[in-house]
């Protein structure tokens, strides 16, 4: 499955959560690390596109808020760094649109 190149992502997602930084679950230092800040949130929303463009996102549980997809990339910095992330998307059963949910590092097993 891919994820379209319609799919929501967020303003408040990128600004009020993944570079934010947080006692718990902090993304931000992981984030800035390929130069991504609050001074360029855009950036980092079109590096969270472009593995959709790319990758198939696989299918990972449904609930009520609809279904969700895993999809593992890379995201490439504005300094050239290249971080490994999974995202995870939700098609909304409302509207059928794909919606960005988080992102973390990509650890292998």
């Amino acid at each position: 499955m891919r994820i379209p190149v319609d799919a929501i992502i967020p303003d408040d997602k990128i600004t009020r959560y993944l570079l934010v930084q947080k006692a718990r679950n902090d993304k931000s230092k992981f984030l800035a690390k390929a130069g991504f800040t609050m001074e360029n949130p855009e950036s980092l929303k079109d590096a969270i596109q472009s593995p959709t463009k790319i990758h198939e996102a696989i299918k990972d549980g449904d609930n009520e808020y609809g279904t969700f997809y895993r999809l593992t990339g890379e995201l490439v910095g504005l300094n050239g760094v290249i971080l490994s992330v999974v995202t995870i998307w939700l098609q909304r059963p409302v509207d059928e649109k794909f919606q960005f949910v988080t992102l973390k590092p990509f650890r292998e097993n």
